[in-house]
């Protein structure tokens, strides 16, 4: 089914896989690349891709490494480019389609887990936002300078002035060396404005990160 077919809860399954993995943020509209090479979720992309090839994006919640509890929000993508390498891994990106909320984990027998999904508090991630209310484009570019300029890192200025809105606030939340809890609040915003205020009071914090990096 091609993204653009998504059009309201009815066309996205109830029952989907995810992979837990803390730091890695996706949003609808927004691409994810992941190198997969854990022989579950190897296993999880061979069902996906013979399904709906829809799998969740989640945070974990502690420090259990056995069986970590998901936060209760994540954003599902669809499989929309897939290779395979020499050494056996799977290169795939994964394009974000809407967020859900955790209704229940299931007991199943896959070596990988599976939830059962709420779409219904994320149903307006199925249409593009509304841009035009958004916090001014400088104002965010200049928290984003000063945030750089404290942490000492490096940023693509080109391409922060050049690219559209969505994409812009996407990329430094997704890319920005934020906490998990902080990473959370950004998944989590109901809006595309409030994840920008967000991402603007999170750059306007005092403390510097405790990791350095380029921002693209």
């Amino acid at each position: 089914m091609p993204l653009q077919t998504y059009r309201k809860i009815s066309d996205l399954p109830k029952t989907f896989p995810v992979f837990p993995l803390t730091g890695a943020l996706l949003f609808p509209r927004w691409t994810l690349p992941l190198n997969i090479f854990e022989p579950r979720y190897l296993n999880m992309i061979d069902d996906a891709m013979s399904g709906h090839r829809l799998i969740g994006m989640i945070q974990n919640e502690g420090d259990d490494a056995t069986q970590p509890t998901l936060m209760q929000v994540g954003c599902a993508g669809r499989i929309t480019s897939y290779s395979e390498t020499d050494d056996g891994r799977y290169l795939i990106v994964l394009t974000g389609v809407a967020r859900f909320r955790v209704e229940a984990e299931r007991d199943l027998s896959t070596p990988y887990r599976q939830i059962d999904a709420d779409w219904t508090p994320f149903v307006s991630d199925l249409a593009p936002p509304d841009v035009t209310d958004l916090p001014k484009r400088e104002t965010l570019i200049g928290a984003l300078r000063a945030y750089v300029t404290r942490n000492d890192m490096k940023a693509d200025w080109s391409a922060v002035e050049d690219a559209p809105i969505e994409t812009l606030v996407n990329a430094l939340c997704a890319g920005c060396p934020f906490t998990p809890p902080e990473k959370q609040a950004l998944i989590e915003a109901a809006s595309l404005r409030d994840r920008c205020e967000t991402l603007i009071a999170l750059l306007d914090m005092d403390m510097p990160g405790d990791d350095e990096g380029t921002i693209q």
